[in-house]
């Protein structure tokens, strides 16, 4: 059982950074597709909820639990427990829902995630909402349309200096 977890670890963690890279290319099937037209809407009520912090990038950022450990750098690699949903709250991806914590390196991934978990400490967990511009953008990818602002909820359980 043991092998068979840790087989999906890897593949769970290759399937992350294939949806949260920001180094992906660019899919044409989704360029025709309309941007989210409530996406502004959406930003304003999310910075008014009780909590929230905007940064100069548009980032929305809420504490659901402080931390007590270190913050990550930019070129760490972090372990993570996240879930990712679109403004409906479908969900695109989940590593709770799999069951199994990412790791990846945090320079590697939307800016988004890059500034957002840069901002907080081990143990702690946050609601990053993604405006589509630090996120995937006018591209979209796989199950994001295009223009689409990105709720995370991110618990982050460690960090590995490079």
């Amino acid at each position: 059982m043991a092998s068979k977890n840790a087989a999906f670890g890897i593949a769970s963690t290759a399937a992350t950074l294939v949806v949260l890279s920001s180094l992906s290319a660019p899919l044409g099937a989704q360029d025709s597709a309309p941007l989210d037209t409530e996406a502004p809407d959406f930003l304003e009520q999310m910075a008014a909820e009780n909590g929230a912090a905007r940064t100069e990038s548009g980032l929305i950022i809420i504490e659901i639990t402080g931390g007590t450990g270190a913050s990550p750098a930019a070129t760490d690699t972090v372990t993570v427990h996240y879930h990712g949903t679109l403004q409906d709250g479908s969900v695109f991806d989940s590593s709770v829902e799999r069951g199994v914590p990412a790791s990846f390196p945090l320079n590697r991934v939307i800016p988004c995630w890059t500034e957002g978990v840069q901002l907080m400490k081990v143990g702690g967990k946050n609601r990053l909402v993604c405006p589509s511009d630090t996120a995937y953008g006018d591209q979209g990818r796989p199950g994001i349309p295009p223009g689409a602002v990105l709720i995370f909820e991110v618990e982050l359980l460690g960090i590995q200096a490079p």
